[in-house]
């Protein structure tokens, strides 16, 4: 008789148990990424810079379940920055969509062909194809701006000018946000621009490329008429040359689309 009074209570219990365990998963289910998409994510930043101007962009797709690797670029030589790529890459668990901005979408290009990489996104980057340089691609079409980039010093390293940091590479943050990557930014080797492309991945992976449509540093034309060549899909976002600092939210939506349409 008492243990037939005890089971409702048992069952009482289990049923409050099931119905946590089920809320449980629907909160994991809705920050995970979508069954059966790619939850691997390299991101290689441009010149002039560092992985940090990543971290709202990083919190936003850590946040979705994703999981984000930051590559800092040596900005030495092209094949330096392939190489710390490569590295990255090397480290991930399955399949990783590889992420570039401006200078880094040409050590995308050529370091996009690992076996691990499912698909490219260019934020408002180089898109070369084979024997085609930085440089090359940068002077195709006039300038938008006054330009910022300073002529090589002495030791053949370029840096961007701190005047003209804020109207001609971030125009679209802070004064003061602009002028700490200004003070902090992480200067390039003039070589790096004049290094030719011998990969282009674009032509065997899915591209997508953001087209910054305020972009003083790297012609807006320029982007898409690399995107368009590469066939790839393109998206246009009203920002600056740091368009996934301003619009971090757009920016990561065009990742996850990249993320969930790859099989």
């Amino acid at each position: 008789m008492k243990q037939l009074l005890l089971q409702p209570k048992r069952i009482y219990l289990l049923v409050c148990m099931s119905v946590t365990l089920f809320l449980l998963l629907a909160v994991q289910g809705m920050a995970a990424p979508t069954p059966g998409s790619i939850k691997n994510i390299v991101i290689v930043h441009g010149a002039f810079a560092d992985g940090s101007g990543f971290k709202s962009l990083y919190k936003i797709l850590a946040k979705k379940g994703y999981t984000v690797t930051i590559v800092q670029n040596p900005l030495t030589s092209l094949k330096d920055d392939v190489d710390a790529t490569l590295r990255a890459l090397d480290k991930q668990d399955g399949p990783t969509i590889l992420v570039g901005h401006s200078w880094g979408g040409t050590v995308i290009t050529e370091a996009g062909s690992h076996p691990k990489v499912a698909a490219l996104v260019y934020i408002a980057a180089f898109l070369p194809d084979v024997g085609e340089t930085t440089g090359q691609l940068a002077m195709s079409l006039p300038m938008v701006g006054e330009g910022g980039i300073l002529p090589p010093d002495d030791k053949g390293v370029l840096y961007f000018d701190k005047a003209k940091f804020h109207a001609g590479f971030a125009a679209d943050v802070s004064k003061e946000e602009a002028d700490f990557m200004s003070a902090s930014q992480v200067p390039i080797f003039a070589a790096c621009f004049g290094a030719p492309v011998t990969n282009a991945s674009w032509k065997t992976k899915p591209s997508y490329g953001i087209v910054a449509t305020e972009d003083k540093a790297l012609n807006p034309a320029i982007e898409r008429t690399m995107y368009k060549r590469a066939n790839a899909k393109i998206t246009e976002i009203k920002g600056s040359h740091v368009v996934f600092i301003s619009q971090p939210n757009a920016v990561a939506s065009v990742i996850i689309d990249a993320a969930n349409n790859q099989k």
